[in-house]
């Protein structure tokens, strides 16, 4: 298979589902974190359970939903509980093994920024909010990030913290119940953090992909493995999973995705 024979964001999506075990249970996000979750569920991890942050447990829709208010996602689920339910009962005491963040700007300490671009009181950019996203840095077991890279996102030092990594300068995790970001996937490759420093470094990079393109765009002195990987390839099987439910959702909503 060739290097051009898939998209950037499919990588993506499949290097993301590979992190997944059967029988985890998955804090799932829209968009790309969706796609992953789902694959992975369609693919090796069957048992997995995926939760939405509208309350639905166990959920198994057959097409990607396009808001977390989704009525696919309550149809095919376990159980849907309140959404206060979601936070206390299940993220913040402990039950939730993975969650999936994604985020505006990423720092070198793994620290997400969903809230301003610039200065807090008078900022360039004005962004949605967090929402849900600081309780599951917060609170998950661990914390997968999926996130093109580029020097305006992967920065030095992010603007405003939404939801913590492993603080300003790499304290630590302090007062936070989860482990934080363990693997953070790009459209270039693998980061995670160095068990000691907490700084993320490159540890692997996709097919195609020259580690000077992903140092490049990076916006700090990205360090880079010893022992550099190359992430497999996606198999025909990855990609025909994953296109075949992106092509169920397309039909679904009438749009392209």
């Amino acid at each position: 298979m060739s290097d051009a024979a898939y998209t950037s964001d499919e990588i993506m999506s499949i290097v993301a589902a590979r992190q997944l075990e059967n029988g985890q249970v998955c804090f799932v996000g829209i968009g790309l974190p969706s796609e992953a979750a789902n694959l992975a569920r369609l693919s090796h991890a069957p048992d997995v359970v995926l939760i939405y942050e509208s309350g639905t447990i166990g959920t198994r829709p057959d097409v990607l939903p396009l808001s977390i208010g989704d009525g696919e996602l309550a149809e095919q689920a376990d159980l849907v509980v309140s959404v206060p339910e979601v936070f206390s009962y299940w993220l913040q005491a402990g039950r939730v093994d993975v969650g999936f963040l994604s985020a505006a700007q990423i720092d070198r300490f793994g620290n997400l920024n969903s809230t301003v671009i610039g200065p807090y009181d008078r900022p360039r950019v004005r962004l949605p909010g967090a929402g849900g996203a600081p309780e599951i840095a917060s609170s998950a077991g661990e914390v997968i990030v999926m996130l093109r890279q580029s020097p305006r996102t992967f920065v030095e030092s992010v603007d405003f913290v939404s939801s913590v990594g492993f603080g300003r300068n790499g304290e630590g995790r302090a007062g936070h119940r989860g482990g934080g970001p363990t693997v953070v996937i790009t459209d270039l490759g693998v980061l995670r953090p160095d068990p000691e420093t907490h700084q993320l470094e490159l540890v692997a990079v996709h097919p195609g992909i020259d580690v000077d393109a992903v140092v490049a765009a990076t916006g700090w002195d990205l360090r880079v493995a010893a022992d550099l990987g190359a992430v497999d390839r996606p198999t025909e099987e990855e990609l025909t999973i994953l296109r075949a439910l992106k092509e169920r959702t397309s039909l679904a909503h009438k749009t392209v995705l």
